[in-house]
């Protein structure tokens, strides 16, 4: 008997990452195939027959090289192996091969920013001396002298702070005890920042993005793809910048205990963005970064132009974003205008429109994405009382969400996304409705934001809780069945995923599970990835309503305080409600905090 995750091939040529819908695996949390609490590879592999039958397209994995997992994987010691937490390069060729045999393409997360401290290199430049060979892989510096003239380079090259909190660079001890050179890591101590004008980085990471396409991988995600190039001289800032939104205006003020003062907004939030930005940083969306680019585009070319590279870019306003990917760049870059937009009609809308615009200046698609494994859960944001803040992660002794609430308007905006042209992208156990573990203790926290921040951010552990898979089992299902020394899953997960997971929805009507499914067959059904957005009569963003065709589908969404009516001559074809089918078929209005698809009657 035929298996029906196991799609048709295409009939015709076809870019698939146009109209794809990606799904987002972080390993360690997604599935556990060896029942030691951690999740890995061989999870990834049992569970791509849900994956297909959900009806996505392609996953990406955040990073499973190896890594000392200073900061989640994102601190890479060896870009061409497994890390064994994970499994082995066996099993990354085994799932590869069954995601394949499934129709689903496979991304792979791309680190070119920095390494890990424990990186061949990294050790190399360690042993080294200044300004030799091993040390310009990386950027190490002289310190400025305390007293001008003094010799002591007790003083950081410059003043920049570190997007994890803290300052950007540490000073190395040489193996005499005295103080040595300076290193910058834009992210933790643990994360050295590459040096990319070195002919020899860019030869190696060439050689890199061969290694994984030669194994089959369909393209890649590229971690902090604004960053690599920095400003000639490595002049002083003042701002601030953050991971997703980008960079914010300063305001002197102290941020830590005792640390001194440096950039803020005049926010209750320290990191809130402004665009444009202001001032420029002298380490983010340089020019420099676009001939790394296309260099890289004409590495993916040699593989038959089936492959794709799609942008993780902290840039603002969406102009300097379609720069990633014109023709001879990249294919895609994340739209986090959307993902900040959050509750909001008007917002929303004006993140459509533009970046709608900016894509298409460059001929390239749009993504649209709501959550991701750096940001508080839609299902938990929408739940505040401000459904458009971006909290740093969410704690015990912060406001706590309304649930119901986040998760209807969670599933509301999840319908607008999945119906606009272009590619989404979806991150895992959306699709089962997840809130951000918003009570996790801190003893439990292993984000190293929370610990460079003494607390002040609570960071991105929250969104990163093992997913259920089986609601009446332990660590509902994660692990399967553990093996003897193994205590659980590696972060706790709170008590109301049980209800929420995998196998408690299957199957049951006005399940946010069973939403996904029938939102993302329709999706296909109606070919509205590769359609167009054309504003009704309906759209009063400013009264809450944001109302759109794409074909012969219109899409109501209500953000508004009040009922709104269904456009006569339509039928209810999707609702991101609860109601019964028979009753949606007849429903005559868009409730508040819900969105509709609609089709003409016949």
């Amino acid at each position: 008997m035929p298996d029906p995750t196991v799609p048709e091939p295409r009939q015709m040529p076809y870019a698939w990452w146009t109209d794809a819908v990606v799904y987002q695996i972080y390993p360690r949390s997604f599935a556990d195939g060896n029942g030691d609490g951690m999740g890995d590879i061989r999870g990834v592999l049992d569970r791509l027959p849900y994956l297909a039958g959900l009806g996505v397209d392609a996953i990406w994995l955040s990073p499973f090289y190896k890594s000392p997992q200073a900061d989640g994987g994102y601190d890479v010691a060896d870009y061409r192996q497994v890390d064994p937490l994970f499994g082995s390069l066996a099993d990354f060729d085994a799932m590869l091969q069954e995601a394949h045999r499934r129709g689903l393409k496979v991304i792979v997360d791309l680190v070119p920013n920095h390494t890990s401290d424990e990186h061949v290199w990294f050790r190399e430049a360690l042993a080294a001396a200044p300004g030799s060979p091993e040390r310009n892989r990386y950027m190490f510096r002289d310190g400025k002298d305390e007293v001008p003239g003094s010799g002591d380079g007790k003083r950081a090259p410059n003043n920049w702070k570190s997007v994890f909190g803290g300052p950007a660079w540490s000073r190395l001890t040489d193996a005499d005890g005295s103080p040595g050179q300076w290193y910058l890591h834009l992210f933790d101590t643990k994360q050295p920042d590459l040096n990319w004008e070195n002919p020899e980085v860019q030869e190696e990471m060439r050689s890199v993005l061969r290694f994984w396409l030669d194994r089959g991988a369909d393209g890649f995600r590229v971690d902090v793809a604004h960053g690599l190039v920095k400003e000639a001289g490595l002049p002083d800032w003042e701002g601030v910048a953050a991971m997703v939104e980008g960079t914010s205006a300063p305001r002197l003020e102290s941020h830590l205990p005792g640390d001194a003062p440096h950039a803020h907004t005049d926010a209750q939030e320290p990191h809130r963005a402004v665009s444009p930005m202001y001032p420029p940083s002298p380490f983010f969306d340089q020019d420099g970064v676009h001939a790394i680019y296309r260099d890289w585009n004409r590495v993916l070319a040699e593989y038959g132009g089936d492959r794709m590279m799609v942008a993780e870019a902290w840039v603002e306003p969406a102009e300097r974003l379609a720069r990633y990917v014109r023709p001879d760049e990249m294919q895609q870059a994340f739209n986090f205008d959307f993902l900040l937009a959050g509750w909001d009609a008007e917002r929303m809308a004006e993140a459509i429109d533009a970046s709608l615009a900016a894509a298409a200046s460059v001929g390239a698609p749009c993504t649209w994405v709501l959550s991701n494994h750096d940001t508080v859960r839609h299902a938990t944001r929408f739940g505040l009382k401000d459904p458009t803040t971006f909290p740093k992660g969410i704690g015990a002794q912060d406001e706590q969400p309304d649930a119901a609430l986040g998760l209807a308007r969670a599933r509301a905006a999840t319908l607008v996304a999945l119906a606009l042209p272009g590619s989404a992208y979806l991150y895992q156990g959306e699709e089962l409705g997840l809130p951000e573990h918003t009570t996790l203790p801190d003893a439990a926290r292993q984000d190293p934001t929370f610990f460079r921040t003494q607390g002040a951010e609570i960071g991105r552990d929250g969104c990163r809780v093992p997913l259920p898979w089986a609601g009446d089992q332990p660590g509902f299902g994660f692990s399967g069945t553990l093996s003897a020394d193994a205590s659980g899953p590696w972060l706790p997960q709170p008590g109301s995923f049980g209800p929420l997971a995998a196998d408690q929805q299957d199957g049951e009507e006005g399940s946010t599970l069973e939403l996904y499914r029938a939102a993302l067959a329709f999706r296909s059904s109606q070919q509205l990835g590769s359609g167009t957005v054309e504003w009704t009569d309906e759209h009063e963003p400013d009264s809450g309503l944001l109302a759109f065709r794409n074909g012969d589908v219109v899409v109501v969404s209500n953000m508004g305080f009040a009922s709104a009516p269904v456009p006569d001559g339509y039928a209810v074809a999707l609702s991101s409600g609860p109601e019964p089918a028979e009753d949606r078929a007849a429903m005559r209005e868009v409730p508040v905090d819900c969105t509709v698809y609609l089709q003409r009657v016949q």
